[in-house]
């Protein structure tokens, strides 16, 4: 089988390592032309664990071939971005629409075409189907189209994809069988058969659930701090109780799933999906909710920020809540960062971080930032006080004022 996959990022990339390594030929298309001439090299530009091995040996194979543009190919796989339009909160399908266009000249009959990428309910039958029937499709005979989610954790995508169950969402029934057989050659989780638009919902939802879930911990940290509670002894003595799991409270909400992917339901039912919305509120209140306890901190001076990925031990920063917050503190303090997993010209080491800082902020837990170097803080801090607002600091030396989640309420 050969596969042709629009899009060789976080999830495009990952998936067509998986379909070389399963006897599959692959074309992964990018509009970025440095990513496209350093994945020929064998170079990857992601933070993902087993990627750049199994990549490497696919082109020393010849079974792995970037592209700016499409091949035939009898699989074709989208897996380019959907962002939120800001003023109505819609799910902006410009990219996958683009996507579509360009595969049509490639396009024979009996292929089958899949958006991987997260949409929002009823896209594509209403948006996407049309684009290949007017080019002459009959959908579900000639050709076959599914919405099949991706459904994967960073730092964990190659056996999530391999393990996870799969939701294949077809137009037609045929369509979510030809889906599955793709899928087959390297899925060993269960391929869950349903209509497209279940599996588009399902795929919101999933991401809706663990942003409502983290919006409740999130406002929990907020009332606690207000009326003097320890909030992380609350959800620790909370979670002994064998049906409750709160999450932890953070500084916000990152990620192109968690923090977009609410919206386009809301958009669909705005006048219904009222603790979706609201959820989201309080998710985006997060970063204000660090900037004003900073603030009851520190009055001036400066700030090593620890961490801009949105999630720990990776590189991925998209939609992190990190950069609101810089920008924020960026007005009243001064701002150095480190964040071992992002290579950015203007970060800087741990060390020259917190070099005469006032505030070490944590705003990701990085396997690093859980065991630091508290001699080295201790010796170069003009004043060591730790904010850490993902909770990873568990005990510190008598000479550093450790703040988090817990002990909020003491700074009123």
């Amino acid at each position: 089988m050969k596969i042709c996959i629009m899009g060789q990022g976080y999830i495009g990339l990952p998936t067509a390592a998986l379909f070389t390594r399963n006897h599959c030929e692959v074309v992964g298309v990018d509009v970025n032309e440095q990513i496209v001439d350093n994945l020929n090299k064998g170079i990857i530009h992601i933070e993902e664990p087993g990627i750049s091995d199994i990549i490497q040996n696919a082109i020393k194979l010849g079974v792995y071939t970037a592209s700016l543009t499409p091949q035939k190919a009898d699989a074709f796989i989208i897996t380019v971005p959907t962002p939120y339009i800001i003023e109505n909160y819609s799910c902006d399908l410009s990219y996958v629409v683009s996507a579509c266009e360009s595969i049509l000249p490639y396009l024979e009959k009996g292929n089958t075409v899949i958006i991987e990428s997260t949409i929002a309910p009823m896209s594509t039958d209403e948006t996407i189907k049309p684009i290949f029937e007017n080019a002459g499709f009959t959908i579900g005979e000639d050709l076959y189209l599914a919405h099949c989610p991706e459904r994967v954790l960073p730092g964990k995508i190659i056996e999530e994809l391999i393990h996870n169950d799969r939701i294949i969402g077809g137009i037609t029934p045929e369509c979510a069988v030809k889906a599955s057989e793709v899928y087959g050659q390297f899925v060993e989780g269960e391929l869950m058969l349903t209509e497209a638009k279940t599996a588009e919902l399902s795929k919101c939802m999933e991401n809706t659930f663990r942003d409502v879930n983290i919006a409740l911990a999130n406002e929990l940290a907020k009332i606690c701090a207000e009326i003097g509670v320890n909030a992380l002894d609350v959800i620790k003595m909370a979670n002994k109780h064998p049906r409750v799991n709160l999450h932890n409270p953070g500084p916000g909400v990152g990620g192109h799933c968690l923090a977009i992917d609410p919206y386009f339901i809301y958009a669909k039912a705005p006048e219904t999906a009222k603790i979706i919305k609201l959820a989201r509120d309080t998710n985006n209140s997060m970063p204000d909710f660090v900037v004003d306890n900073v603030k009851k901190m520190l009055d001036n001076g400066k700030i090593a920020v620890l961490g801009v990925s949105y999630k720990g031990n990776t590189g991925d920063d998209r939609e992190s809540p990190a950069y609101e917050i810089i920008a924020k503190l960026s007005a009243n303090y001064k701002i150095s960062i480190h964040d071992p997993h992002i290579d950015n010209p203007d970060f800087v080491s741990l060390a020259e971080a917190v070099s005469d800082a006032d505030l070490i902020l944590i705003l990701c837990d990085h396997n690093e930032f859980k065991y630091l170097d508290y001699d080295l803080i201790i010796k170069n801090m003009a004043n060591p006080i730790i904010f850490d607002t993902k909770n990873i600091i568990m005990e510190v030396p008598k000479e550093i004022k450790l703040y988090n989640y817990g002990n909020l309420y003491t700074l009123n």
